[in-house]
């Protein structure tokens, strides 16, 4: 009696634990924030570009190089162009769009 009790109580949590995580993970993947974090801000810190001064994500750059469009800023991601690495091989396309998103969403903000 006692080890069914264990073992059912057990199950239960770990039943808990799985049903707790599953919506964790469907969250990660589509915060472009915390995505942009992780793979862009090295060189592309508040929305600048420490390898090209001239290709920032500020909107009047992104319009300028006609990457004004959460799609473009996407194709760019998934694509890259040098020296930007693609991320295609990185990040979901749920992921790369979210960080399409979060980047416009700055840009229009003045990355404040």
């Amino acid at each position: 009696m006692k080890k069914r009790l264990i073992r059912a109580i057990v199950l239960l949590m770990m039943a808990i634990t799985l049903v707790g995580i599953q919506p964790a993970m469907a969250d990660n993947s589509g915060d472009g924030a915390k995505l942009f974090t992780v793979h862009c801000a090295g060189c592309h810190a508040n929305g600048g570009n420490i390898i090209r001064r001239g290709k920032t994500l500020k909107l009047k750059a992104l319009a300028k190089n006609h990457l004004d469009t959460q799609e473009a800023i996407a194709q760019l991601i998934t694509q890259g162009k040098n020296p930007m690495p693609a991320y295609n091989d990185r990040l979901s396309v749920t992921e790369i769009e979210a960080v399409g998103a979060y980047v416009l969403e700055q840009a229009e903000r003045g990355w404040k």
